[in-house]
């Protein structure tokens, strides 16, 4: 079994490859507090995504089909703290793999192709359906991890209190049913 030394997880170093769990969740607990008092809302994605979704709808169904829909109707799509938020968060993670020293480009990562074998349009079909099932049950809760995770449980909302464990039991069902052993044959 191959394990790496990290002798610098209890530092600050932006280059290492693995940071210290405590030092980030007090990273995130300050981010979520100054989010709330510079720009008066909560840490979250999803509903970002689904706006996003609606700027594509409406480059190709124009602006009418994107205000007439149930959802859209309601959360237009609007650039705003939460874009921005979003689209930094996608270049933090960039940066943060190469500043580690940890980035790598995968069509099908090796945990996936032992269990579910080498395809790639396999993967490809999984990860996307994966994604719209997870962000259908986003936006149907109200909100998504960091939403739900971080700004939910932070301000004691019941919801969010039930979502984070259902979430966690829902992640263990699907790997569990994903990377099961295959039985002898």
């Amino acid at each position: 079994m191959k394990t790496e030394s990290n002798a610098s997880t209890s530092g600050l170093s932006l280059s290492q490859k693995g940071w210290n769990p405590y030092i980030v969740g007090i990273g995130i607990g300050v981010l979520s507090w100054l989010a709330f008092l510079v720009v008066n809302k909560p840490i979250g994605m999803s509903t970002e995504i689904s706006k996003f979704s609606g700027w594509v709808v409406e480059l190709f169904a124009g602006k009418e089909a994107v205000t007439n829909n149930a959802y859209w109707g309601s959360k237009a799509p609007a650039f705003g703290y939460s874009t921005v938020f979003l689209l930094f968060t996608a270049v933090g993670a960039f940066l943060s793999a190469k500043l580690g020293k940890d980035i790598s480009f995968e069509k099908v990562p090796e945990v996936w192709e032992q269990y579910q074998g080498p395809s790639v349009a396999k993967r490809m079909i999984a990860a996307f359906f994966g994604g719209a099932i997870l962000l259908f049950g986003a936006r149907l809760a109200g909100g998504c991890t960091s939403g739900h995770g971080i700004s939910g449980t932070m301000q004691l909302a019941l919801s969010s209190w039930i979502f984070f464990p259902v979430m966690f039991i829902g992640g263990i069902v699907a790997a569990r049913l994903l990377f099961r052993k295959k039985a002898n044959a």
